[in-house]
């Protein structure tokens, strides 16, 4: 995506997410894994309950729909379970996205958001990626990831 001239500083993989139709079941898949305990939570502006486990230095992320009719069940009922989108850290996000914009790169976001964890966001289209759907994300200094908590609930 940038030329060796112009390097876009990317600090490591951040997360890779994946939908489930089941959430709790995954939960119990990942544990069986090996995978500690998670953060639970729910983006209702986005239809999904979700669960991320640190892994590495990097995160795993579980998506399940909770509105029927939201992308994320959209994006379930064409390709199923399985990868939606791997992010990449990186430390200035408005600059990447205008490195990425000048350089022709296809943008779903053309301005960061807040995501999940007060993170800000931007998504790369598929078509630029190589057919995968690219987060890119800028952890505010505060916060290197989402907190640990027990994913368990009654």
């Amino acid at each position: 995506m940038s030329n060796p001239s112009n390097p876009i500083p990317y600090r490591q993989v951040h997360h890779t997410c994946i939908v489930v139709a089941d959430l709790d079941a995954a939960e119990a898949l990942y544990h069986a894994l090996g995978f500690g305990e998670g953060h639970r939570f729910a983006i209702e502006s986005q239809g999904i309950e979700a669960i991320t486990f640190p892994c590495g230095d990097g995160y795993v992320e579980l998506i399940s729909p909770t509105d029927p009719e939201g992308a994320i069940a959209r994006f379930m009922g064409k390709r199923g379970e399985g990868v939606h989108h791997v992010a990449y850290r990186v430390d200035d996000i408005a600059a990447v996205l205008d490195e990425l914009r000048d350089q022709g790169v296809r943008l779903i976001d053309e301005q960061p958001r807040t995501g999940a964890h007060g993170w800000k966001v931007a998504f790369i289209h598929p078509e630029a990626c190589c057919g995968v759907l690219t987060e890119l994300v800028e952890v505010p200094d505060k916060s290197d990831g989402p907190p640990v908590q027990s994913t368990h609930h009654p």
